[in-house]
């Protein structure tokens, strides 16, 4: 009897293989690991009913408070259409209010609610995971070298 056809091996390598490794573009090599860590986030709050975006939203928020919707597009590096709709659903779910800015009143200003600092909390424990994974293997110098890094690119490439 003949033997069924095997699958050839796929020519697609896996991450830190090929030019997906230390040989390909730096620029490649940060989205490729950027993406990790938002599946890695994903994962981590999903039975939270939390979103990456909405912790960004909600992380934001809470350092910035009274931020209108198009400073926090800004700030969490959103479009303002999805920060609008992130903060429709977190209004809903009770995590933000609103508030009419006392010097423009058309301008809405955005506060992180009780409940909303409750499910940041969690968000938090469950992202500092996510951290931890990330950092692991470097040292408290190496750390802080990648993340000065990491600014210095964001800075320079603006």
């Amino acid at each position: 009897m003949d033997k069924p056809p095997t699958s050839a091996p796929s020519a697609v390598p896996r991450p830190g293989e090929g030019k997906r490794g230390t040989e390909g573009y730096i620029a490649y090599l940060l989205r490729q690991a950027a993406a990790a860590a938002r599946l890695a986030t994903e994962r981590a709050l999903a039975d939270l009913g939390a979103t990456p975006p909405q912790f960004m939203v909600l992380t934001m928020l809470e350092a910035y408070p009274g931020a209108s919707g198009a400073e926090v597009a800004r700030l969490a590096q959103l479009t303002p259409q999805t920060v609008n709709l992130i903060i429709r659903n977190l209004e809903r779910a009770g995590a933000v209010a609103k508030t009419a800015h006392p010097g423009h009143g058309r301008v809405l200003q955005l506060r992180v609610t009780e409940s909303g600092r409750a499910l940041l909390a969690a968000c938090k424990e469950r992202a500092g995971s996510v951290n931890q994974r990330l950092s692991a293997g470097l040292s408290p110098a190496e750390e802080a070298m990648v993340r000065a890094w990491l600014v210095r690119v964001a800075v320079e490439l603006q």
